[in-house]
């Protein structure tokens, strides 16, 4: 997060368009369930606020609509405090999961409502709303009723309505979460392009990673009421800033040790059954400090060519091997671990580990992090 704050100050001048200035809320007075948030938003970001429940996202969400009031701090739209206007005032579009379309109206006067409220002439109305059908791919069914629906299209109806008065941030609450995966897929790239399109500001919340890395400019992890870590999706899974971060972002490996020493930018980490691998030194300084390291699945290496000449290695034992089509998923035990993965290309060249086998492995030291413990 620390790299990135210094950049998103910076928008602030050049014209930040969402900003939470450390913004707290509490809803007993008590306890925190959002603390000291500070966030800027230049326009026509996408930004994804990702974690597991009760982290704070949903929260900021609704504090950003309206639903909910900030305990402390400051919440601004394009340079204007906010806290004090009411949700429909604020001229922000919402998709919620479990969004309520009106059932006594079709989808197209659903559509059609927003735009009524605001004065729009009817031959505007009615083309605004074709364009928005369309963009979700419903544009067949602009006279059915909510009900005749699946709970798939109703969702898909409930974006189109939050895109069809062009409002400038659209704020989305999980509104994927009732699709069948390949829907959700496509609807994935479907909203990024959308908004890119349109070029309108996104927050959206979700505790699905996979959409996160998918859809974002950045993507803000959250847990406890922080931020953990602020940055773009290759960012945030080559590089997490803790271990918490590196836990929840992808498939992660982690070895638990010592820091022996740390020479040139390079970590030399005693393991807790003795063995030595070199590693990023992240969240350590010093010799004597315990850690916890880090390394992707992926970036495992058993073939001794990859391996930079004197790289440190470990011994493994192949306990299982799992076909998955495009790649081979490999379960190892090492230095004590038993859950340590392996993942390898399905190439034509490509090693099939079998049970039993005893290997050696290693890695580059940059793609091992040595974390908080």
């Amino acid at each position: 997060m620390k790299g990135n704050h210094s950049l998103a100050d910076n928008k602030n001048e050049a014209g930040t368009f969402v900003q939470f200035d450390r913004v707290q809320k509490s809803y007993d007075g008590l306890s925190l369930v959002v603390k000291d948030l500070n966030l800027t938003m230049p326009r026509g970001e996408f930004l994804t606020m990702l974690g597991p429940s009760g982290s704070g996202k949903t929260t900021c969400l609704m504090m950003l609509a309206g639903f909910e009031t900030a305990t402390h701090g400051d919440i601004k739209l394009d340079g204007i405090s906010i806290n004090n206007i009411p949700p429909h005032k604020r001229g922000i579009g919402m998709v919620f999961q479990n969004y309520a379309l009106f059932p006594h109206m079709t989808v197209a006067e659903n559509l059609a409502f927003p735009l009524e409220v605001r004065k729009m002439p009817k031959s505007e109305r009615e083309s605004k709303v074709k364009t928005a059908l369309e963009m979700v791919q419903m544009g067949e069914f602009g006279g059915r009723r909510p009900l005749q629906l699946s709970g798939g299209q109703q969702q898909r109806v409930a974006l189109a309505r939050a895109l069809v008065f062009e409002a400038e941030l659209v704020l989305m609450d999980e509104p994927l979460g009732a699709l069948d995966k390949q829907l959700r897929e496509h609807m994935q790239f479907e909203i990024k392009r959308i908004a890119n399109n349109l070029g309108i500001t996104v927050v959206y919340v979700t505790h699905d990673q996979t959409e996160a890395l998918t859809m974002s400019d950045r993507v803000a992890v959250f847990d406890d009421g922080r931020i953990q870590q602020l940055a773009p999706p290759d960012q945030l899974y080559e590089a997490p800033e803790n271990s918490f971060v590196a836990q929840f972002i992808g498939e992660n490996n982690t070895l638990e040790g010592v820091v022996k020493e740390i020479v040139n930018g390079v970590a030399l980490v005693q393991l807790d059954d003795g063995k030595l691998i070199d590693c990023n030194p992240i969240n350590v300084s010093k010799a004597g400090e315990r850690t916890r390291v880090s390394i992707r699945p992926e970036r495992v290496e058993f073939n001794k060519k990859r391996l930079q000449k004197g790289a440190h290695t470990l011994k493994a034992e192949v306990l299982e091997f799992i076909y998955m089509g495009d790649i081979f998923r490999t379960r190892l035990r090492v230095a004590g671990n038993d859950e340590f993965i392996v993942k390898t290309r399905n190439a034509p060249d490509q090693v099939r580990l079998e049970p039993g086998a005893e290997i050696d492995i290693g890695w580059l030291p940059t793609d091992c992090r040595a974390l908080d413990a």
